[in-house]
């Protein structure tokens, strides 16, 4: 069975081979798949009847046809200290060219050990890979640039964690994988001709209006730090705390990526933080602005040999591209906010006016989605609380997929009013999430 796949790989094709290494993914005893994005699927033009006849394909027991599997390095400043890192526990099986001529990477996340995988055992479990599936479609819905998920499926073996865990694989849909730590892993290890290659990849692909600029390489940074900025402020504007933005989790295609200990704010609360290893809270809500610029402070350094020969001139030229970054994240931010409290004849008192009613919100404990939700109907009404999350988790580790799929199709339509979904939890506690590793 074909199941529609026509892949392409460029990655592998135009980058040379310091930026990956060819690795098959670790066959395992019993694929089941349990959950698959048919509407995704379609899109990709792939065949979901015949998809659903093969979950061998999901955990990498079979290759798709044209398949051609790597492990993708790079580093990343992981809570602000270089890593060296790559993909521990995925491979890449290529490109997925769509009937309309788009390009996505398909991703085995779970597919056993890599050279990267250090001490790691290259491993995912269900819940973890479930969580997110459920987020990252509950992103998409709420319009809001993020990789997607084709399918989870079971691998009849055993994940060791705190506990023993059944283990799963997700199969991932990005615009591509190229992060602010591919580059900082090529300009630590790599020469300045691997980092010309890496960034005219990268606009070949994602920039093309780039390719024949005057000074592409500073305009690149430009665009990177437009679509971050845009990005975050999007996250903002929904509550939506990430939780590990690490360098090696931020695409520069200006996608969502790597959903580990991430969730959304029920009470107002600028110092949340969801993560259990986040203690100083340096990816709380508040800060996740100023972190998106300190990584495109990071993804700049790593360009400085590239826009200018002259030093002195390349970080002034940065320099103001950072600064520039801030003041597009606080446009796109303020207008939204304009659009969420339903003003619709902006004035220059707006910020001040904004900033007083989210005081407010902090100081009475009010809940972040249904309070905006009562001003304008610009608000979703649903996100996936976490209450709800951990639920659909724990039914489906028992075998009860339902419960997952009703908060799936709610998620579809988050602007619609739901007295179910949109309920508080009965019980306000402290809420904490994991990586998964």
């Amino acid at each position: 069975m074909s199941c529609g796949w026509n892949f392409e790989h460029t990655y592998a094709e135009k980058l040379p081979e310091i930026f990956y290494r060819e690795q098959l993914p670790t066959h395992v005893s019993a694929p089941q798949l349990i959950v698959l994005n048919e509407e995704l699927a379609n899109d990709l033009g792939l065949n979901v009847a015949e998809l659903k006849s093969a979950p061998e394909i999901f955990t990498g027991n079979e290759l798709p046809r044209g398949a051609k599997p790597i492990a993708q390095a790079y580093a990343g400043f992981q809570f602000g200290h270089f890593s060296m890192l790559g993909d521990g526990r995925a491979v890449l099986l290529g490109e997925q060219i769509t009937p309309n001529g788009e390009r996505f990477d398909i991703q085995l996340k779970g597919s056993g050990r890599t050279p990267y995988s250090r001490r790691g055992d290259g491993l995912a479990a269900l819940a973890p890979m479930l969580r997110e599936y459920i987020i990252s479609e509950a992103m998409f819905h709420l319009g809001i640039p993020t990789t997607r998920s084709l399918a989870v499926t079971l691998t009849g073996e055993d994940v060791i964690r705190e506990k023993i865990l059944q283990g799963a694989v997700l199969t991932r849909v990005a615009a591509s994988h190229i992060r602010v730590g591919t580059f900082n892993y090529i300009s630590a290890y790599g020469t300045v001709d691997d980092l010309r290659k890496l960034v005219d990849y990268a606009i070949w692909r994602h920039f093309p209006q780039l390719e024949h600029a005057e000074n592409k390489y500073l305009l690149l940074l430009r665009e990177v730090a437009k679509r971050q900025a845009s990005l975050i402020a999007k996250w903002q504007l929904v509550g939506f705390v990430h939780g590990v933005m690490n360098t090696d989790n931020m695409a520069i295609s200006g996608e969502t990526i790597d959903y580990g200990p991430c969730a959304f704010m029920d009470t107002y609360n600028p110092d949340t933080v969801f993560s259990s290893i986040d203690t100083v809270g340096r990816y709380a809500y508040k800060n996740q602005p100023d972190i998106g610029a300190w990584n495109l402070s990071r993804f700049a350094e790593d360009l400085l040999p590239l826009i200018d020969k002259n030093e002195t001139k390349a970080v002034e030229l940065a320099q103001a591209e950072i600064e520039n970054y801030r003041k597009t994240y606080d446009e796109y931010w303020l207008d939204g906010m304009r659009k969420k409290m339903g003003i619709v004849d902006p004035k220059p008192e707006d910020a001040e006016v904004i900033a007083e009613f989210l005081h407010s919100m902090e100081e009475n404990k009010l809940d972040y989605t249904n309070t905006f939700r009562a001003l304008s109907k610009n608000n979703p009404a649903i996100i996936p609380r976490n209450h709800r999350v951990e639920e659909a988790l724990a039914a489906a580790e028992n075998g009860d997929l339902s419960v997952m799929h009703r908060l799936l199709e709610a998620l579809r339509n988050p602007f619609e009013d739901s007295v179910e979904y949109s309920r508080l939890p009965k019980k306000s506690c402290k809420y904490q999430t994991f990586c998964g590793t």
